[in-house]
């Protein structure tokens, strides 16, 4: 818990600092009619301040402590660094100079090849019908690649209200602590990890709640999945805990990408297809509503993670996918009741 309180006091105190830096060199996110509709040009770079809160803190641990014990070697973590710092600096250009998708996912797929090659990778994941399935190489580095690149992507569009992808990312490491410390894993270092993870995502919080003074920017959203997801593979391979916290986003990210390909559309093009933008537009939920009911979402799904073996946490992610499909069916509906009524 304290060095909890550290990352959250060092990164907000370091995201105070990030407002007025990305203040001064005019690099904002300008409101518009679309997915853009906040009242004034925010600041971005929000996500330097969680980088460097959470490496100087993890940095501490490592030269100063012998917290990180045998789950966890502290020169895996280079990759990641490394690849995490490639994420950030592509992303502050990307908010400066506005690139190209393809560059934003070379450098997500560039970032997971770091980390890979610095040691992120799995050795056997456990078997939903019982048991554990061992891995070749290759098996492996395809799952870890596609599950960092997922991940990573995700988190980033997620990030279109205030707090949302902060908010669930910590719900996300949280869930990711509570399991490690469980007598089937106990793995404290991997707790501690994600502890300090989700400290320095909420010192940053503190300005991103609805209404935000700072945003993640595009460096920061796909450093918060790129981090979420090494976690869940260094910890042994929990990919069914995080995508239980994360099963929404996902989901409605592979409807959205349906979508714009039926509508003969460019997948990265923005618009407000996404879940939250729906409960918004179609139910006239307010930000704060939305975020906190996605927030309650992703804690109630997190949870069963705790409560459940592999073939339950299966069969919640299938039910999970049903609820997706009738929670869009009611909304559409919904939206419709409402149009009449005011005709």
């Amino acid at each position: 818990m304290y060095f909890f309180l550290v990352a959250l006091i060092l990164s907000a105190i370091l995201t105070f600092g990030a407002i007025k830096l990305f203040s001064a060199l005019k690099i904002f996110d300008i409101p518009d009619e679309g997915r853009h509709r906040h009242g004034r040009p925010v600041p971005l770079g929000g996500g330097v301040a969680i980088f460097l809160a959470f490496w100087l803190v993890v940095g501490y641990v490592v030269f100063f402590t012998n917290l990180f014990g045998k789950n966890l070697h502290s020169h895996d973590l280079v990759g990641v660094f490394w690849g995490g710092l490639l994420l950030l600096f592509v992303g502050l250009l990307d908010d400066k100079y506005h690139l190209s998708p393809i560059v934003r996912l070379g450098a997500i797929a560039c970032a997971v090849v770091i980390a890979i090659s610095g040691g992120v990778g799995l050795v056997k994941i456990t078997n939903p019908l019982g048991g554990v399935l061992i891995l070749s190489k290759a098996v492996a580095y395809g799952l870890v690649f596609i599950w960092l690149f997922g991940m990573t992507s995700t988190v980033k569009i997620l990030d279109g209200l205030d707090g949302l992808a902060g908010g669930i990312t910590i719900i996300g490491a949280l869930v990711i602590c509570g399991v490690a410390l469980g007598e089937r894993w106990h793995q404290p270092d991997m707790a501690l990890l994600a502890l300090i993870f989700a400290g320095s995502i909420l010192g940053f919080l503190l300005f991103n709640f609805s209404s935000a003074k700072i945003f993640l920017g595009e460096g920061g959203g796909m450093f918060l999945g790129y981090i979420l997801g090494v976690l869940a593979v260094i910890s042994g391979g929990k990919f069914a805990t995080a995508l239980l916290v994360m099963s929404i986003p996902i989901l409605d990210l592979c409807r959205v990408i349906i979508v714009r390909f039926r509508r003969h559309q460019s997948i990265f093009q923005g618009d407000r297809e996404h879940i939250y933008y729906w409960l918004i537009d179609k139910l006239n939920w307010s930000q704060r509503k939305v975020t906190l009911v996605l927030y309650l979402a992703a804690a109630g799904f997190g949870s069963l993670a705790w409560l459940l073996q592999s073939v339950g946490k299966l069969l919640a992610l299938l039910f999970i996918l049903f609820l997706m499909g009738l929670l869009a069916m009611v909304i559409n509906k919904t939206a419709e009741i409402n149009s009449s009524s005011l005709k």
